[in-house]
């Protein structure tokens, strides 16, 4: 059976930046940076982006388009006999599903605080019902449910249509209409009495806020804002020709990214600045503190409306990414048609779903970490701190290895067609210092997580001394 191919170089592009791009950029990226002290955390983010992001990303596009496969099969077409490196296809396509187990809940609070906004029920109100919306969401075994299903349905119904007709043509539009959205709330953001102050916040870079949390911050947003790790890259690699390098479009990939993640923060920290929301508020400066800004905004029903539309826009592209890799790895291993493998691998993430879309409220009984923890952030704890580091550290010693698929073949991949070109120099810095570095991130990152109120293993081993 020939191999799908998209119809495009600008939907290969814009299907590889909305993969990359969802809550990482416009949910996570705004309120790091408010936590970790605005322009310098940008700045590191920006840097570690491009020695970190963007080396992985080459590595998962050129597995994809040598291959011809999906990240299911892509290490058995290039792995020499008796090797073993496919053993990752197959835990990329259940870090898939983990993944898209807690992240169809959080698309799902999109799309219900765009419904609400259109509504009318999120605007002139108090501040304290507007601050109680996103706990009496979470609180509702039905609209969490609902909201989860939908996006699961239309993700699938999307992507039945095949990767030309389906795929590719809605994701070129959302992902377009997207940009004009994000270019038009910041617009409107810079309009704010509090602009100033909260532009200044933001890109003036204040050096002596950097310190080792701050640093580490950054490395980590910049590594997992991409996705990286478990094949969601290396799916598009495959419907690829070979007409361009992979170099000059995975830079326009991450610029692409970096675009929307900056502009979120030009649309929040004015607003934020402008009625007294604190930007360093967390994970809840998205629905809350923006829900209490378009409540007191002028026209505050019609910029949350699209605020919210944006924010769907951007979860959703991220959605049919990864759904169209789990739809190839599963299509592969069976032989069953798209439509087929749709309806099942459909039905199977509905199920998988519920337990963090009920986690909130019937099954809020299981708390797997800290106070307060849930389904979402079990499932976030395997994907985000597990899967992605270590399945990148894979992808990137497989191509640098000769054990592997070899440097040599791995930088004919990438410099195959017209565009920018790689040389041997980066083989030092691929080989062995990148591994390290992700390696220290994994590290950290499990060293530092709260299992309980009262313990991280760093926490522990600092208490051995």
């Amino acid at each position: 059976m020939a191999r799908d191919r998209l119809g495009s170089r600008l939907g290969f592009i814009l299907l590889s930046a909305g993969c990359a791009i969802g809550c990482g950029n416009v949910w996570k990226f705004p309120w790091m940076a408010g936590q970790y002290g605005g322009g310098a955390f940008v700045v590191l983010y920006l840097i570690f982006l491009v020695i970190l992001g963007l080396p992985v990303m080459l590595t998962e596009f050129a597995v994809g388009r040598a291959s011809q496969q999906s990240p299911v099969k892509a290490y058995q077409k290039l792995e020499k006999p008796g090797q073993k490196w496919h053993i990752h296809g197959y835990v990329s396509l259940v870090a898939n599903f983990l993944l898209m187990m807690f992240y169809t809940s959080v698309t799902g609070w999109m799309i219900h605080y765009f419904v609400s906004f259109v509504k009318g029920d999120m605007t002139g109100i108090s501040n304290e019902a507007s601050a109680s919306l996103f706990g009496n969401m979470l609180s509702n075994p039905a609209i969490m449910v609902g909201f989860m299903a939908v996006v699961v349905v239309l993700g699938f119904l999307v992507l039945s249509f095949g990767v030309q007709k389906g795929l590719e043509r809605v994701t070129k539009y959302m992902m377009l209409a997207l940009m004009a959205l994000i270019v038009i709330l910041a617009v409107n953001s810079f309009t704010l009495s509090g602009a100033k102050e909260g532009l200044t916040f933001y890109l003036k870079p204040d050096f002596s806020k950097i310190d080792g949390n701050v640093i580490v911050g950054a490395m980590n947003q910049a590594f997992f804002t991409l996705s990286l790790g478990i094949g969601s890259m290396a799916i598009f690699g495959s419907y690829l020709g070979k007409d361009r390098s992979l170099l000059g479009e995975s830079v326009n990939i991450i610029a692409l990214d970096t675009f929307v993640a900056i502009f979120a923060g030009l649309i929040i920290f004015p607003a934020c600045f402008t009625f007294d929301v604190e930007p360093g508020a967390g994970p809840s400066l998205l629905f809350v503190a923006m829900a209490k800004v378009f409540n007191n905004m002028d026209g505050g029903r019609i910029w949350g409306s699209l605020f919210f539309l944006f924010m769907t826009f951007a979860a959703m592209s991220t959605i049919i990414a990864v759904f169209e890799n789990i739809l190839a790895c599963v299509s592969e291993l069976t032989g069953w048609s798209r439509k087929k493998t749709c309806l099942i691998c459909g039905a199977a993430l509905l199920v998988l779903s519920l337990p963090c879309a009920l986690g909130f409220n019937l099954l809020s009984g299981f708390v797997p970490f800290n106070s307060g923890s849930s389904f979402l952030d079990l499932w976030d704890f395997l994907v985000s701190y597990c899967a992605l580091p270590l399945g990148s550290l894979c992808y990137v010693l497989f191509v640098t290895r000769k054990k592997g698929w070899g440097f040599d073949n791995f930088l004919n991949e990438v410099n195959a067609g017209k565009g920018m070109k790689i040389g041997k120099w980066i083989r030092p810095y691929m080989a062995y210092v990148l591994p390290l570095i992700i390696i220290a991130l994994f590290l950290v990152g499990i060293s530092t997580f709260p299992f309980t109120d009262n313990f991280t293993i760093w926490g522990w081993i600092k208490g051995l001394f």
